[in-house]
């Protein structure tokens, strides 16, 4: 395998009685895209902070190419400008008094590179980040996109170790963001950059990611590819954060040595042999929308892994309908067809194959 880009190791960071940061390890491989997934205030914009030397961590190590660049237990901590990282933010950071060209050929300048160095490299990234055409153009001229592009293009251009992007697309609108998370894809194919990319937005993540470390608490709660993290998450909080996720309360109970979850609403679901939580343990028993067979009252003539719910309401999306059922006193919404036959009122029967339901202990 190769050498890691960047190591981190039993990092922490405390503000006051609150640990922002608790001990997260991870290694992040050259040309590798990692996302840090999770809600606001689970410590991982702080972890990028510590990253790129904007804060001091209270412990652990950090090395950027093998060179240590934090440790308070050894007394190293080289400052931001001396990491040779690249940094994106949400807000950008355009100087709006500057040109697009002089926007990004000022990290060059700062490091005294020649006129004509500077001029080659600041042309050559802007066609890479396709804003070729807009060298002279005012940054207050600039659209949202344009704008996170020559953030993009800044951070790019002194070509860094490693690149560290921090919510880079929030402030755009849900059409612009969908572009350019495509377009940064294959910016990043085409480069083979290596990011470090922090997130709330799971699509971001999914889209973007070779590999998602999912941040509960300030811990990683687990590591993987996406498809892995959304097919065999390690915990619920995992499995709730990624996608939608449909949650019964219930207690485990067994048949003839085969466990079933008794749920609160009274009905019972057979559940895979594999399971291992003791018979009377609470539990919670989770189902992505995808892996349920929705099935008119009517037709169901036979026992089986079922649940009885009632359409509320049906909100229309165009292309589907939203779906708002309610399972005795929970109440949760699925997206079907719309060419579903499905009316507001109707009872319906929903079915769940044992090996696609997880069951959680509370």
């Amino acid at each position: 395998m190769a050498t890691p880009i960047l190591e981190v190791r039993d990092l922490e960071k405390s503000y006051g009685h609150v640990k922002a940061v608790d001990g997260l390890d991870f290694d992040l491989y050259p040309g590798e895209v990692l996302t840090l997934l999770g809600p606001s205030g689970c410590g991982k914009s702080t972890t990028l902070r510590l990253i790129a030397g904007l804060e001091e961590p209270d412990r652990g190590e950090i090395r950027i190419r093998g060179r240590l660049v934090a440790s308070p237990s050894k007394r190293v901590f080289v400052a931001a400008e001396k990491r040779n990282l690249g940094l994106v933010f949400q807000s950008y950071a355009i100087w709006p008094h500057l040109t697009v060209e002089q926007n990004v050929a000022y990290p060059l300048e700062i490091r005294g590179l020649s006129k004509n160095d500077i001029k080659h490299r600041v042309a050559n990234v802007l066609e890479l980040v396709g804003l070729g055409g807009l060298a002279g153009r005012p940054a207050t001229h600039l659209s949202g996109g344009q704008q996170q592009r020559v953030a993009l293009a800044r951070a790019l251009v002194y070509e860094p170790d490693l690149l560290l992007l921090d919510e880079p697309l929030s402030n755009l609108d849900a059409k612009l963001r969908a572009e350019m998370r495509l377009q940064l894809k294959a910016l990043q194919q085409r480069l083979g950059t290596t990011i470090l990319y922090v997130t709330h937005d799971q699509l971001e993540a999914m889209a973007l990611s070779d590999r998602v470390a999912v941040i509960h608490h300030g811990r990683i709660e687990q590591i993987g590819p996406p498809s892995e993290i959304y097919e065999a998450p390690a915990t619920y909080f995992v499995q709730s954060f990624i996608g939608r996720t449909l949650t019964f309360p219930g207690i485990i109970r067994f048949c003839n040595g085969s466990p079933y979850i008794e749920l609160d609403n009274g009905d019972s679901l057979m559940i895979d042999a594999s399971t291992v939580l003791p018979e009377g343990s609470r539990a919670l028993l989770t189902i992505r929308p995808e892996d349920i067979n929705i099935e008119p009252l009517s037709d169901v003539l036979s026992p089986g892994n079922y649940l009885r719910a009632r359409v509320d309401a049906l909100v229309y999306f165009g292309d589907h309908f939203e779906c708002i059922l309610r399972v005795g006193e929970i109440q949760w919404v699925l997206d079907v067809p719309k060419d579903c036959k499905v009316q507001q009122g109707q009872e319906l029967m929903l079915r769940f194959h044992p090996a696609k339901v997880k069951v959680w202990p509370v």
